[in-house]
């Protein structure tokens, strides 16, 4: 008598419907090892590693705008001093100097990082005599 009641209960685990099957994943209730363990462990595995491949979650990295001449950077004390050609600055005429530090930081960005404070800049002539930005800059 103890024997069929033992395989009944095992057979009326075996028999559990999908729904009850899908609850236990969703609780997570099958113990490491097991056959459904594994299942559902393969199954976080796809999806980690599948969906990025198929979905396009918009992660790309932001474009540097690249500056047509090199920049001369020079150490200075406690900061740098950086040589841009103002032809890769676009000042508009009239600019507050708010807007010239703006576009010279973000002229600067490339070498300096974005994490830059820039203290004062003039305007000069390199030894071709192109008009150029001295930007002293420090973090």
């Amino acid at each position: 008598m103890m024997a069929s009641s033992n395989s009944g209960s095992a057979a009326a685990q075996s028999k559990r419907s999908f729904g009850q099957v899908l609850r236990s994943y969703f609780y997570w209730t099958y113990s490491r090892g097991s056959f459904h363990y594994d299942i559902m462990v393969s199954l976080i595995l796809l999806f980690i590693f599948i969906t990025p491949q198929l979905w396009d979650y918009g992660a790309k990295p932001i474009p540097i705008a690249a500056s047509s001449h090199p920049f001369q950077v020079v150490p200075n004390g406690r900061g740098v001093i950086i040589t841009v050609q103002a032809s890769d600055v676009t000042v508009p005429a009239g600019a507050s100097n708010r807007q010239v530090k703006k576009l010279l930081r973000k002229a600067i960005e490339p070498v300096t990082g974005d994490d830059v404070y820039i203290e004062h800049w003039e305007t000069a002539r390199d030894a071709q005599g192109n008009l150029t930005w001295k930007v002293w800059a420090h973090r």
